[in-house]
């Protein structure tokens, strides 16, 4: 054949370079011997393989090692993961590279093809094969015989046969010793450039035959493996008689060339050696020493009188290329010289290129099987092609003889990937019979062939096709079952079983669907409910009868037409609703939910009122309950109504439900103190009182219920009054129980008397009142001087809370003006409280009916018994004078002290009540409720309270506006509320009076918490304060008269 031109050699080195990057190489180290499973490495990993997302896989990332047909694999990898670990067939470096020479690396070659297509490349793994010492050193034989004539020189070294190792490195020899010594001999090693060791025999004394002839030592040979391994050799040297010269060679190392098809019998080397002795003594024997190697000794052969070395079996460069030969030449008495030669044999172009396949696609009987849809570069095979030659003639090409759709990608150096390069079509080609060939470039050029047989497949190609991607359908919801909807039919432009189309229906088709296998007749088996699905979409999948069938969808899309076949649907039967009494005209009282599940008209609901038109309307858009009326909790506390549900289907439908409305109170009662009756009090704390001790206690009542009546008490200032000081935490109150304990012991600086602003405050929702009162504890052993604490409580009555004790005296020479400045607000608030008075007895004058209407405000959860209900209407017959309707605001205290000329009675309006008038009120504890309205809602259910149902009778009193309700908050869609402050009700003293509040709480007109009644007091009177609540401003008087 004709040699490969040096355009088709450019043309693949050029594609080596394109394709290098299908071609990587791996290198890893193991260590020979080692057992099974043994993990080497991670290929995935170490070649960093990151896929691209955006890369679709036609299989999962596999690993494929492709191995030559029958090699024992020494190592395996993992298909799915790539991980590599050692196999049952163990490594052995001395059996893998037996012919390489110790200096060199033992490598174990492999090839892994990383599939599919989509990410191929071809990966060499090279393993570096570490030595362990599993081989002992060992002579070649245990008896070493040495000749040495008696007159030889003291230091005198003859050469031992050294051992042979076939570990290398620091396994191999490392050490020699004689092991059993005597002291005519020592022993030292001596190591070549190559790196051998070889023992020497030292001569330490004179020797004499006619003493001993011969000496018999054991030597020892050690490797530097760990633990190290040896042998050992019995030594026997023999003292000879006198022979004064040992030969000696022309060249004691020698290098020749020869090529390797060297016939048998080819001179090699002449070696020549001179002897200086006569006679006998003077012949010279050439011998190969016992440290060649076996091989070695079966191809050369030596003359032992001449000393030629020639070719005695034929030579093979590819097995071993050079041999290194030791002669020995010896007189027969002396110990011998040594020779080395170095026979370098050289390459002709002898050996044929080989083709070694290795398949990636699985074979079956010997032929390629292909699918005709294999996608372009799909890999088949790799193909291998060595020549054992060298240098030139160990190039090798590679190609197809013809043109066929598959070529050959070189990756590696002599390594080709077989590859389609162009669409397969069975129709046209059935079957391949592809010869490759490689080629050396040898003159003449060696070449070889192999054939590879590749047969198409044929696919089923083409798949069904629906006319068109998607089909709209309706039918009428609660059809007859079994009713068939639509005939679906595709085509396919294959033949014979690939040409026939089974119908069925997709994954996500629901249950009642079905169609004909055969002939496609979609129907539905059940009643459609276009309330629980109104609109259906699924697949229906045509699929071929072919080997490896194709399929295709079609989307049906279904829609269910309504009937009015459901009622209008309330979210409950029946609903209860909360509102607070004071809840505005046309506020919100609840949301009625209606639904139908119809559409269209058919949900279209108009809700009416059936028997509370009068009382309450339905807005007709959001469907929110107001009420056409003002809420009346004592005169009705609940309403129970129905309300129709009618849809605009044909014909209609209608529902109902009750609706039930609870009218609740809302939080316009304070706290009112029982203990301490009066802030004028004062409690004696012995010095000796332990911590812990309750010294005094408070308690008040809240005439509300619920949250709104449960109190929690706390200390918000505390003073000493004679020392003018804070105390240091010294009492603390129990915010349940009212109980105010002492915390730490009594010392002096604690003694005098104390002033607590005790502050009580309902939980009530969404604003909470509360009310204050004074709590006095003199800290002494004993009372000694009365006057003296009446004169401090005096002081403390006077003080502001916001001031300390002393803080308000003034100066003398301030007096003057402060009495012209009391003097001027006396006179004006004279003119307020008589334009007041006037304004009050016109409001007083309103209808009767309002004022029933109002005074059942203060009775809220108490229902008085028939007595005091009788008292009460001869009461509100009975017309009031100014005078008493002024006693209703005004607290007159008079009192007779001692001396007569001081006497004067003092009178306080004040807005809110804080201490004495609202907080101290007087009850009538005789008057016990045992009943309630029939009608009130039981809210105990409903509210949380920790507060005693109240013992006393709560008088009503005259409203000051015709209307109930001022303020309304209006409840949110969830019926979800809260009861608010009266804003007309609130209202915010100007003046400087300490016991003032900033706020309070009346429901239209004006509350007290109980009987304003008037006290006689013994004692010094401090001044008392009452509270006055109008609509839109609010003063406070003090009158002295």
């Amino acid at each position: 054949m004709d040699l490969v031109s040096p355009a088709h050699v450019l043309l693949v080195l050029v594609s080596s370079l394109v394709l290098a990057c299908l071609a990587q190489e791996k290198d890893y180290t193991v260590k020979e011997e080692q057992p099974e499973n043994v993990r080497i490495g991670n290929l995935r990993r170490d070649l960093d393989l990151n896929l691209d997302p955006a890369v679709r896989l036609s299989s999962p990332l596999q690993f494929k090692p492709v191995y030559k047909t029958g090699d024992v694999p020494l190592v395996r990898v993992e298909a799915n993961t790539g991980e590599i670990f050692t196999t049952n067939h163990r490594i052995d470096r001395e059996k893998l590279c037996s012919g390489v020479f110790a200096e060199k690396r033992c490598y174990y070659e492999i090839e892994v093809a990383v599939l599919p297509d989509e990410i191929f490349r071809l990966v060499k793994i090279r393993f570096l094969i570490e030595d362990v010492n599993d081989n002992a050193p060992l002579f070649q034989s245990t008896v070493i015989n040495i000749s040495i004539p008696e007159n030889t020189a003291i230091n005198t070294r003859y050469p031992v046969p050294s051992a042979f190792d076939p570990d290398v490195g620091l396994n191999g020899i490392q050490h020699y010793e004689l092991v059993k010594s005597v002291s005519e001999f020592g022993l030292d090693i001596i190591e070549t450039p190559e790196g051998d060791k070889w023992p020497q025999l030292i001569v330490q004394q004179n020797l004499d035959r006619e003493q001993k002839d011969t000496f018999v030592m054991k030597i020892k040979v050690e490797d530097g493996g760990n633990p190290p391994k040896s042998s050992t050799a019995i030594l026997q040297v023999t003292i000879s008689d006198v022979n004064d010269n040992r030969p000696i060679f022309k060249d004691s190392e020698l290098e020749v060339n020869i090529p390797e098809n060297a016939p048998i019998g080819t001179s090699v080397a002449q070696l020549h050696a001179t002897d200086a002795d006569l006679g006998s003594n003077a012949q010279i024997h050439f011998s190969f020493s016992n440290q060649m190697s076996a091989a070695t000794k079966r191809h050369f052969a030596i003359d032992g009188s001449s000393g030629m070395v020639t070719v005695k079996q034929p030579l093979d460069r590819e097995v071993t290329p050079v041999h290194k030969l030791i002669v020995l030449a010896s007189d027969g008495s002396s110990t011998p010289s040594r020779s080395t030669v170095t026979v370098n044999v050289t390459d002709v172009n002898d050996n044929v290129p080989s083709i070694d396949i290795r398949y990636i696609i699985n074979q079956v009987n010997g032929t390629i099987v292909l699918s005709e849809n294999a996608p372009l570069n799909n890999k088949i095979a790799l193909i291998t092609v060595t020549d054992k030659d060298a240098d030139l003639y160990g190039k090798v090409a590679c190609y197809t003889d013809h043109d066929v759709p598959f070529r050959l990608k070189p990756v590696f150096n002599d390594q080709f990937l077989l590859e389609t390069a162009a669409p397969l079509d069975y129709e046209t080609t059935r079957e391949y019979a592809i010869r490759i060939v490689a080629s050396d470039r040898g003159t003449p050029p060696l070449n070889t062939s192999a054939m590879v047989l590749i047969k198409i497949k044929d696919e089923n190609d083409n798949a069904p096709i629906f006319p068109q991607p998607e089909i709209q359908l309706s039918i009428p919801e609660n059809n007859d079952p079994s009713t068939q909807l639509i005939k679906i039919s595709a085509t396919d432009a294959d033949s014979g079983h690939n040409a026939e189309i089974i119908y069925t229906l997709g994954p996500d088709a629901p249950d009642g669907f079905n169609i004909d296998r055969r002939t496609g007749i979609l129907s539905v088996g059940k009643r459609l409910d276009r309330e629980k699905q109104e609109r259906y979409s699924f697949t229906v999948v045509a699929r071929d009868n072919g080997s490896t069938s194709l399929q295709s969808n079609v989307t049906v899309r279904l829609i269910v037409q309504d009937l009015n076949d459901n009622s209008p649907a309330f979210t409950h039967p029946e609903y209860n609703f909360y509102v607070p009494e004071n809840l505005p005209l046309y506020g919100t009282v609840g949301l009625i939910t209606v639904t139908d599940a119809d559409a269209g008209d058919n949900a279209v609901i108009t809700l009416s009122i059936l028997n509370g038109k009068d009382n309450f309307l339905i807005d007709p858009v959001t469907s929110v309950i107001k009420p056409n009326i003002t809420f009346d909790r004592e005169q009705q506390s609940s309403y129970t109504f129905m309300v129709k549900a009618v849809d605009g289907g044909q014909p209609p439908t209608t529902s109902y439900a009750k609706v039930t409305i609870n009218v609740v109170d809302v939080n316009d009662n304070r706290p009112v103190f029982v203990i301490p009756s009066s802030n004028y009090s004062y409690d004696l704390v012995q010095t000796s009182t332990n911590p812990g001790a309750v010294v005094t206690r408070v308690f008040a009542i809240d005439n509300d219920t619920g949250m709104n009546a449960e109190l929690h008490y706390s200390i918000i200032s505390s003073i000493i009054i004679t020392s003018r000081v804070s105390p240091r935490g010294l009492f603390a109150i129990d915010k349940a129980t009212g109980n105010i304990t002492l915390q730490e012991k009594i010392v002096a600086a604690d003694h005098g008397l104390h002033r607590l602003v005790i502050r009580v405050k309902d939980l009530g929702q969404p604003e909470s009142f509360h009310a204050i009162a004074l709590i006095h504890l003199f800290v002494n052993d004993t009372v000694s001087n009365a006057t003296y604490i009446q004169e401090q409580l005096r002081k403390s009555m006077e003080t502001p809370l916001d001031r300390n004790v002393g803080d308000n005296e003034v100066t003398p020479q301030a007096s003057g003006y402060v009495i012209v400045v009391i003097a001027i607000i006396a006179g004006t608030m004279t003119v307020i409280l008589v334009i007041f008075v006037t304004a009050l007895v016109r409001c007083r004058q309103t209808p009767r009916h309002k004022v029933v209407q109002k005074g059942k405000q203060s009775g809220e959860w108490v229902s008085p018994n028939q007595e005091n209900r009788q008292i009460k209407k001869k009461k509100k017959k009975k017309k009031r004078s100014p005078k008493s309707l002024l006693l209703n605001f005004v607290t007159i205290d008079e009192s007779k002290p001692d001396d007569p000329t001081h006497e004067h009675i003092n009178g306080t309006l004040d807005l809110p009540v804080e201490l004495e008038e609202q907080t101290m009120g007087k009850y009538n504890w005789a008057t016990t409720p045992t009943t309630f309205k029939p009608d009130s809602p039981d809210l105990a259910k409903h509210y949380k309270s920790a507060s005693p149902q109240p013992t006393f009778q709560i008088k009503p009193e005259t409203p000051v506006a015709p209307k109930k309700h001022h303020v309304i908050q209006e409840l949110p869609l969830d019926n979800t509320f809260v009861v608010g402050c009266d804003s007309l009700s609130k209202c915010s003293s100007t003046s400087s009076d300490p016991y003032s509040v900033s706020e309070c709480s009346c429901q239209g007109g004006f509350k007290t918490a109980g009987q304003i009644t008037t006290r006689q007091e013994t004692a010094l009177k401090p001044p008392h304060y009452g509270t006055l609540c109008g609509t839109a401003r609010s003063h406070r008087i003090k009158i002295n008269l």
